[in-house]
């Protein structure tokens, strides 16, 4: 057999022209530290999925399917900051797809990307700041359990939940979370830029929308699907190709995935039920 026609019987041909690729990156989950029962979303566990998804080879684009109640607005710009430089330094495109919910810390993630997609009903917006927490004071009063706090500074036990709340300390607290609220509008801004519909006092006050009426408002650029969308721009060859946390490569290859033990296992399920139950609220805003 000549060498001529070994090579063209050989499949070679995929070779010289693989199809497109393009990185699918879940961001599920509420936005925070890992905690026992609760997967969270940050920058320390995120860093080498990313890393991963844009350098992967004859990469088009990345795509982030996005389905969070928020969490942590540190975490959430962080991640977000990540993803853009990464998209500049390798030139690649971002598009980001809204699932179930992408409000809060959520849809900061989705102005991460270029172009933002969303389900008719997928839960789009929040762009706000909230605190929440109990009081107890009461409580200890009607059983006649006295509160002793030692500290050193004056406001080192503000905002104590066993103590009455006094105005200045709220104030103080409201003020801390109007800087957060204002970090989030500027990166609502500058992403959005061009393409917002409706006024600051309406997009800003925390409330959130179907994904339809977002479309509308500017938040989100159309209605579509990773697969849907991605093959209309890249073709029907187009492989997407889902980047996840499997550990080294070689665990990978040979079926191997991380062990994370229980909490009963680890004496954490306590902490674990904490975590659980916020996690929850988290969810529930939004009717989930």
């Amino acid at each position: 057999m000549k060498w001529r026609s070994l090579v063209s019987w050989l499949p070679f041909e995929r070779f010289k022209n693989p199809p497109p690729r393009v990185s699918v990156v879940r961001l599920s989950g509420v936005i925070g530290s890992q905690a026992p029962l609760r997967k969270g979303l940050s920058l320390s566990d995120l860093a080498g999925i990313l890393n991963e998804a844009f350098e992967a080879d004859n990469l088009k684009a990345v795509a982030l399917a996005v389905n969070s109640p928020g969490g942590s607005p540190v975490q959430s710009s962080l991640i977000a900051r990540r993803i853009r430089a990464l998209a500049k330094e390798n030139e690649v495109p971002v598009f980001a797809f809204a699932e179930d919910v992408a409000a809060s810390g959520g849809y900061w993630l989705l102005t991460a990307a270029d172009e933002i997609y969303a389900n008719e009903s997928s839960i789009i917006g929040s762009i706000g700041v909230i605190s929440a927490g109990f009081g107890f004071p009461a409580v200890l009063d009607r059983f006649g359990v006295e509160r002793r706090v030692y500290a050193s500074g004056r406001n080192k036990a503000a905002l104590d939940p066993f103590q009455r709340e006094k105005p200045d300390e709220v104030q103080y607290l409201r003020g801390i979370q109007e800087e957060i609220h204002e970090a989030f509008r500027e990166q609502v801004r500058d992403r959005r830029s061009g393409k917002l519909t409706a006024s600051e006092e309406e997009l800003f006050d925390g409330r959130f929308w179907t994904g339809t009426k977002a479309v509308e408002l500017g938040l989100v650029d159309g209605i579509g699907d990773v697969r849907s969308v991605l093959r209309e721009r890249y073709g029907e060859k187009v492989k997407l190709k889902v980047v996840s946390d499997g550990g080294p490569w070689w665990r990978r290859w040979m079926g191997l995935t991380r062990i994370r033990r229980s909490p009963l296992e680890t004496g954490e399920w306590a902490g674990a039920l904490v975590d659980a139950i916020e996690e929850r609220a988290h969810w529930s805003r939004f009717g989930l």
